[in-house]
C-alpha cells in the first residue's frame, strides 16, 4: 500500500493452487493449505482492500472463482469447497459493502489452458475428450479470454453489476 500512497481503486484476487485426491484420502495439511490460499488469502485481501475502498465510498473487487462454483468436482474436494466459497464470499460482500460504493464481482474461468490443468490438457487423459468436446467455443481458454471481464467489471461499465459471478467458459455451462 506504501508504494500505492494507501490509495487503491480496483483489486483483482487472481491466485490459486490445486491438489488432486480423492475425497477419502485426501490429506488434511494439503485441504488447508488449498482452503488457506483460495479462499482465507482472498478473504484478507479483500478486507484490507475494503476498509481503504469504504473510507473514500468507492472501489472495485474482483474475486476468480470457478466453473467448480456452479457444479461437481473430481479428485478436488478442497479447491471445490474454496471455490464455492469465494462465489459465497463476492456475494456476501457485495451485501456489506455496495450501498457504500464497493462493487464485489467474481469471474468464473472454464476449462483454462494453463499448468494448473496441465494433467488434463494430455490428449491420452481420457477427460481430455469430454471436456473439450463440451466447450461450444471449441478450445479451451487462456489468460486472453479474462481480460474482456476483468476490464469490465473493473471499469464504470459496471458500476451496476455487483454480486455477479460471470462464468468465462467458452459456452461449456450452457451444454
Amino acid at each position: 500500500m506504501e508504494k500505492l500512497g494507501g490509495d487503491l481503486d480496483i483489486l483483482l484476487t487472481a491466485h490459486g493452487i490445486q491438489r488432486r485426491h480423492s475425497a477419502e484420502e485426501f490429506p488434511v495439511e494439503e485441504w488447508d493449505e488449498v482452503l488457506n490460499v483460495n479462499l482465507t488469502s482472498v478473504f484478507l485481501l479483500c478486507q484490507e482492500a475494503g476498509k481503504i475502498m469504504l473510507k473514500k465510498g468507492y472501489g472495485k473487487i474482483i474475486t476468480i472463482a470457478s466453473m467448480n462454483s456452479f457444479f461437481r468436482g473430481q479428485t478436488i474436494p478442497a479447491y471445490a469447497a474454496a471455490k464455492g466459497g469465494v462465489a459465497q464470499l463476492t456475494k456476501e460482500l457485495t451485501n456489506d459493502w455496495l450501498a457504500r460504493g464497493v462493487n464485489v464481482n467474481a469471474i468464473a474461468p472454464g476449462y483454462m489452458a494453463t499448468e494448473m490443468n496441465k494433467a488434463l490438457l494430455d490428449p491420452a487423459n481420457p477427460r481430455f475428450a469430454s471436456i473439450s468436446e463440451r466447450i461450444p467455443a471449441g478450445r479451451w481458454g487462456t489468460g486472453e479470454d479474462m481480460k474482456g471481464a476483468a476490464i469490465f467489471l473493473a471499469s464504470h461499465a459496471s458500476d451496476y453489476v455487483s454480486g455477479a459471478v460471470i462464468p468465462v467458459d467458452g459456452g461449456y455451462l450452457v451444454k
